[in-house]
């Protein structure tokens, strides 16, 4: 890439005007395209995948490995509209980051997203047990996060040259990750919808907690499967988020009346 070409931060599926626009974090190591493919079936909003660097589009780019640096280029890069009504998704390490944005977007005196939807990831304000994944070798990294969580194909941990690219995008999610700490602000203002799956490690209570970080409306919602629930079963997924999207949308409608 050129050093005149500015990233892209995000990667857009089929234009909708009239519908809020839908911005997805993915899961740690995850790439904007696995999101895109929800933009047929989605009709209630407009889907923007957010693309960290590193992966996809932007593999030869520098990654980024602390928190505050991310929200940093994230508060540069991803500029949602200021009048429009807008929703922020994140599964996993990316409900961590769609919420640390969301904050850093009010810090900012900006327009926050309408409502927050976060997947398969514990109150980041919760104790934590310290973990130090991120300084392991590429296989041995991969390796452990397929064992905690799966979603690794087997073709990738077949191909050492695979390993050693998806290795380098994983790793600097984990590492934000695990050198995280929450800092105690007043809760947000934003309507929140917890998700997650039945069978995952993250449990009901550290789904529930979610609660104490808002102080409008939360929905908990649980589905049948692992961490990666949402690859199995997108459908009630995508119908979770059209009621976000258009409880936004109603939301909007009304503030104008």
């Amino acid at each position: 890439m050129s050093t005149s070409t500015p990233p892209r931060w995000i990667i857009g599926g089929a234009p909708r005007p009239a519908a809020p626009k839908l911005y997805c974090f993915p899961h740690g190591g995850g790439s904007a395209a696995e999101y895109l493919r929800w933009a047929r079936d989605l009709r209630a909003g407009e889907p923007h995948a957010v693309q960290l660097p590193g992966r996809g589009s932007r593999t030869r780019e520098p990654v980024i490995t602390s928190m505050d640096a991310l929200l940093d280029a994230l508060l540069e890069g991803v500029r949602p509209p200021a009048r429009e009504p807008f929703v922020f998704f994140g599964h996993s390490f990316g409900s961590l980051v769609a919420f640390e944005l969301t904050r850093a977007l009010r810090a900012a005196g900006r327009p926050q997203p309408a409502h927050l939807v976060v997947s398969g990831f514990p109150a980041p304000h919760l104790p934590r047990a310290a973990s130090r994944l991120h300084l392991l070798g590429d296989r041995a990294l991969l390796e452990a996060v397929s064992e905690l969580h799966g979603g690794i194909p087997p073709e990738v941990l077949a191909d050492d040259d695979i390993v050693t690219l998806a290795a380098r995008a994983l790793r600097a999610d984990y590492q934000i990750l695990e050198t995280y700490a929450h800092r105690p602000e007043a809760p947000l203002s934003v309507p929140l919808t917890v998700l997650g799956g039945t069978e995952d490690r993250v449990t009901a209570e550290q789904l529930d907690a979610w609660r104490e970080l808002t102080d409008a409306e939360v929905t908990v919602r649980h589905f049948p499967g692992g961490h990666f629930y949402l690859r199995d079963r997108p459908a009630p997924v995508l119908r979770a988020l059209s009621g976000a999207l258009a409880a936004a949308a109603a939301r909007e409608r009304n503030a104008r009346c």
